[in-house]
């Protein structure tokens, strides 16, 4: 691709191992994202995390991308021990949890929203994205699912994303690929973009030239 590289970052989430956690930063990842929510194919341990983050931290160059770590309706204590025990630097909140648990967590996390109509999402932005993070992602929009919590596919409401980003810094999730993410760049302008299922040959097992493609897409760079 030519042209000037887009100034946007970008988010691997769903990682579960080294090897994917290196591929990503050193395809130019701006956040790597981990998800602490057992019932999720992609479930990781603090305790992997920490151990994943260690070795990555040794093994490639430069500074480590900002990490990220998804819960879903956790109380404060149990979000806040395991930010500590996986030296995470931000809590993703991809539950139902309320505007005071992001208070109390004092600009280390931010708020997925998973709204059902434009009316739900600008409610929600209105409560919660001047509690997101003061040097990242303010909001994170997904596809509505009454049941799962990320992870699905399914895309997200563009329009709404594109209405949302021209206030906030949104991170657009949600049926994002390879094939389709320079698309959502140029139609939504967001923050950033997050991927997790569209760049995997496996729950938790990621396509190592699927996330450098949708890297270097999202971002306009030349392909590896």
């Amino acid at each position: 691709m030519s042209g000037k590289p887009r100034e946007i970052r970008v988010k691997i989430c769903g990682l579960t191992n080294l090897e994917d956690a290196q591929v990503a930063a050193q395809a130019g990842a701006d956040l790597l994202g981990f998800i602490f929510y057992p019932p999720s194919p992609r479930y990781v341990t603090p305790a992997q995390v920490r151990g994943i983050l260690a070795e990555l931290r040794d093994s490639i160059d430069g500074p480590l991308p900002r990490t990220v770590g998804v819960f879903v309706d956790e109380p404060l204590e149990a979000v806040q021990a395991i930010l500590e025990e996986a030296t995470v630097d931000y809590a993703q909140l991809h539950g139902g949890e309320p505007p005071v648990l992001l208070e109390q967590l004092a600009g280390r996390a931010f708020k997925a929203l998973r709204p059902s109509s434009r009316e739900e999402a600008l409610a929600d932005a209105e409560w919660y994205a001047e509690l997101g993070l003061p040097d990242g992602p303010q909001l994170l929009l997904d596809a509505y699912d009454p049941q799962a919590y990320g992870g699905t596919g399914r895309k997200a409401d563009w329009a709404v994303a594109q209405e949302l980003a021209r206030s906030v810094r949104l991170l657009l999730a949600g049926g994002l690929t390879p094939a389709n993410v320079a698309r959502a760049v140029e139609t939504v302008q967001p923050w950033g973009v997050d991927v997790s299922s569209g760049v995997e040959r496996a729950p938790g097992r990621k396509d190592h030239a699927a996330v450098r493609a949708f890297v270097a897409r999202a971002k306009g760079l030349p392909e590896p």
